[in-house]
């Protein structure tokens, strides 16, 4: 055979949990071996070491294990019966019988256990590294049965460890490589050897520790100069984050042998990284497959790099801090050393250490489990220089390392900074940093236990294209109800989806259906039924338990109670888009504590619907002022609502009939009397002004009603409205006339002079005036500027309207900054 065209497989455990599994397992390895000499290496059966592991917990107590031991036993009797059922020429009287025997070594070693009520290392290791034997008798069976000539390598007679650490060896790959040289595999096509375990020098059975049977499967590759190592398994290879976690994580088709190795020793559950070592030391190339989809391509692993992006982000609970901190004044020299002695001394794993020179402090990491030890070894070994005050030890415990890995992204100061803004919005204090250009690895430590949002920001930051706003919409009315609508339009769209508006809430009068991972849209009126009612403190309570990338709040409400919170929101991380009036018009001193609000938790306030319903008029604005001009003069027609009821009076239709016609159409308010009141398109021009940097009150704004109920003597009230206004339609009857006798038609128009004065009243204007043919729900705006004269700035389009105005709210969203 040459050792240049071998193949390596490794099967995990929950690859031969079943009949059905490892009959998939035997395909595969069939498959492989047309173009191919094998080596195959199996873990145990799903849950039989950690089963034997039990066992021993009992046995060392003295309790039964009867029942457990044939719980065992009866799992794999089930496994080779199915396995008869599909394979009628298998031999499992033999299988059986070999099977029997290790559960009868098994019971002696664990009667020896309950007498002695202890059990040493050396029978610890002895009783593990049985349950990969069961794996090979049958797999052994299965292979033969296909006529194929097997060959059984015993790790426990060839695979040499260096050490003599029963339950967390290293193989010596030099020796093992020189034993295993010296067998014969010209007569065998496939070998087969069990995982996790090896031989000391003692011929005393071993383990390799966490992910054994990996670390066998790469040992035995180095020792047979593999062409591939494969690493078979569950899942389709190694992901951007742990699946569990991240639910979006993204399977990376390749990864260099130093991104694994990083990923592995900061959290990630992938090969660990002493898996990686004789793989990246003999330049054995390794692929991560999954056993249910054997055509996918899978994970490489090798030495190429192929870009430099990041990879994968990880994190690591219960992490202790342990500061020392040295007087300057003493010689430091001496006692970094001996600090660094203990630590190579102490056989614990240190993720980080870093050092200050002012004031002198070693920070270390290192996991709950293992501080107290470090903690009395360095106690024990510094006791003069703690006691003369020579050195401080401080503890921070309930800690957090999360990492971003990838070759090279220390030189991206973008990735950097896209990696620090996720502990700036979840406002977390960032403890220390580590910033290594060797290691392709920035790490931050943060005081948190719970580190499921901050997981899922990072990776939502840094590796979706797709970037999401997080959405709560106040208000399911007519303009409420047309948002959603569009908004469920767009998440319909697969092809549109560089921008994700995903509505985690939606709030109303009687209901609070509140779902951070998103409310499907299809059937949200008939959820939002059975919700309570939360009020808005507890909402904002909510809020800053949920961390969220991008959260806004949209006010589709006309309510004040609603805007009082406008600063809390704030506060809690969320934009505002609104079309409530009210924030942009309550007094002066409220207006501008908003914006200082705004800006100092550097949040988006946009209220474009406020004026022009879908027109880009505050836009416009702004950006006018930015560039350096200056708004001389200003008129318009800022009311489509009104718009639509005198185009309709020009027509000779009654006013009674043009306001229901704009009810029924949902042009105006839900009570009419605040358009015909002249209120709202003073509120509009109030905004306006104060754009222009205007100092006003609404109270300083002249307005002339469209119908003035002081001089009108009747028992018409605000709102009995609607079902009397037939009774003063002659008034409007008359006025149309008059106007019509001079060739001209009636506006509603809003206007702020060169003095900075503001006025709305109705006035009667001639085919010369700009603001004429406007009518029928067509708002304008008329700006003279000093760029813009004597021709002016025209903004015209429809301004009234639940579509046009959800549109307008939909504009503002997708206008907000997004990580």
């Amino acid at each position: 055979m040459e050792y240049n065209e071998m193949r390596v497989l490794k099967f995990g455990g929950t690859s031969l949990e079943n009949a059905k599994k490892i009959l998939l397992v035997k395909n595969i390895i069939l498959t492989k071996l047309q173009n191919n000499k094998l080596a195959v290496v199996l873990s145990a059966p799903a849950n039989i070491t950690n089963n034997l592991s039990k066992l021993i917990d009992i046995a060392i107590i003295n309790q039964p294990l009867q029942d457990k031991f044939l719980m065992m036993q009866n799992f794999l009797l089930n496994i080779v019966k199915d396995l008869k059922e599909n394979i009628n020429t298998l031999d499992i009287k033999n299988i059986l019988d070999k099977i029997n025997k290790i559960f009868s070594q098994l019971e002696y070693l664990f009667h020896y256990i309950s007498i002695s009520k202890h059990c040493s290392n050396k029978i610890h290791a002895k009783i593990l590294s049985q349950g990969e034997q069961f794996s090979i008798i049958i797999m052994e069976a299965l292979l033969i049965g296909s006529c194929n000539k097997v060959y059984v390598l015993s790790p426990k007679k060839f695979l040499l460890a260096e050490s003599n650490n029963y339950l967390d060896s290293t193989v010596d790959l030099i020796t093992s490589m020189r034993n295993i040289k010296k067998i014969n595999f010209t007569h065998f096509n496939i070998i087969l050897m069990a995982g996790f375990s090896a031989i000391n020098k003692k011929n005393e059975i071993v383990l390799l520790g966490r992910n054994g049977s990996d670390y066998s499967a790469a040992a035995l590759s180095a020792c047979l100069h593999a062409k591939y190592c494969e690493i078979w398994t569950d899942v389709d290879g190694i992901y951007t984050a742990d699946p569990n976690i991240v639910s979006n994580a993204i399977l990376l088709k390749h990864l260099s042998y130093l991104e694994t190795i990083a990923l592995s020793y900061l959290g990630a559950k992938v090969l660990h990284h002493k898996t990686i070592l004789p793989l990246l030391i003999n330049n054995i190339p390794c692929v991560v497959k999954n056993i249910m989809c054997p055509q996918k391509q899978g994970t490489i692993i090798n030495h190429h790099a192929t870009d430099n992006t990041p990879k994968g982000v990880t994190k690591i609970e219960n992490i202790v801090m342990i500061s020392i901190i040295i007087n300057k004044q003493n010689d430091i020299s001496i006692l970094i050393k001996n600090i660094h002695s203990i630590l190579l001394s102490s056989n614990i794993t240190i993720f980080f250490i870093t050092q200050t020179y002012n004031p002198n402090i070693i920070n270390l990491c290192l996991l709950n489990k293992d501080y107290i030890i470090l903690q009395k070894q360095l106690y024990f070994t510094l006791k003069t220089e703690i006691n003369t005050n020579t050195i401080r030890i401080n503890i921070l415990t309930k800690l957090s390392i999360i990492s971003l890995i990838g070759l090279n992204i220390n030189k991206n100061i973008n990735i950097l900074n896209n990696f620090l803004s996720v502990f700036k919005i979840t406002k977390k204090n960032i403890l220390m940093i580590s910033h290594n250009h060797v290691q392709h690895v920035i790490s931050v430590v943060i005081q948190s236990m719970d580190d499921t949002y901050i997981l899922n920001m990072a990776h939502q930051i840094l590796f979706k294209k797709e970037k999401i706003l997080n959405v709560f919409i106040i208000g399911t009315g007519n303009i409420g109800k047309a948002l959603l609508k569009q908004i469920h339009h767009i998440q319909q769209k697969k092809n549109n989806n560089l921008i994700n508006i995903r509505i985690c809430g939606i709030l109303n009068t009687k209901h609070t259906f509140i779902n951070c991972q998103g409310i499907d849209l299809d059937n949200w009126e008939d959820y939002i039924q059975y919700e309570p009612k939360y009020t808005i403190k507890h909402f904002l309570s909510r809020m800053q338990n949920n961390i969220l990338a991008n959260p806004v709040i949209i006010d589709c409400t006309s309510s004040r109670s609603i805007v009082k919170y406008y600063t809390k929101f704030f506060r809690c991380g969320l934009h505002i888009v609104t079309t409530n009036k009210i924030a942009n018009t309550e007094t002066l001193e409220f207006y501008k504590k908003i914006r200082n609000t705004a800006y100092i938790q550097k949040k988006k306030f946009l209220y474009e619907t406020n004026v022009g319903a879908g027109l880009p008029i505050i836009k416009t604005l702004q950006d006018l002022l930015h560039t350096g001009d200056k708004i001389i003069k200003f008129y318009g027609i800022l009311s489509g609502s009104l718009s639509f009821i005198f185009g309709k009076l020009e027509e000779n239709m009654t006013l009674s009939q043009a306001v229901s016609l704009a009810q029924n159409m949902g042009f105006t308010e839900p009570n009419p009397y605040i358009d015909l009141s002249g209120i709202d398109v003073a509120r509009k021009l109030l905004i306006l002004a104060r754009e222009l940097g205007l100092n006003l009150e609404l109270q300083d704004i002249h307005t002339e009603p469209v119908i003035n109920f002081d001089k009108i003597q009747s028992n018409i009230t605000k709102l009995s409205l609607v079902k009397n206004l037939s009774e003063i339609d002659y008034i409007f009857i008359n006025k149309v006339k008059e106007a019509q006798k001079q060739n001209k038609v009636l506006r509603y128009i809003g206007s702020i002079n060169s003095k900075g004065l503001c006025s709305v009243k109705t006035i009667a204007i001639d085919i010369t005036h700009p603001l004429y043919n406007i009518k029928n729900g067509e708002n304008a705006f008329i700006f003279y500027t000093n760029y813009y004269q004597p021709l002016p700035l025209v903004l015209k389009g429809y301004g009234a309207g639940n579509n046009v105005t959800a549109a307008g709210i939909l504009t503002d969203l997708l206008r907000i900054n997004i990580l």
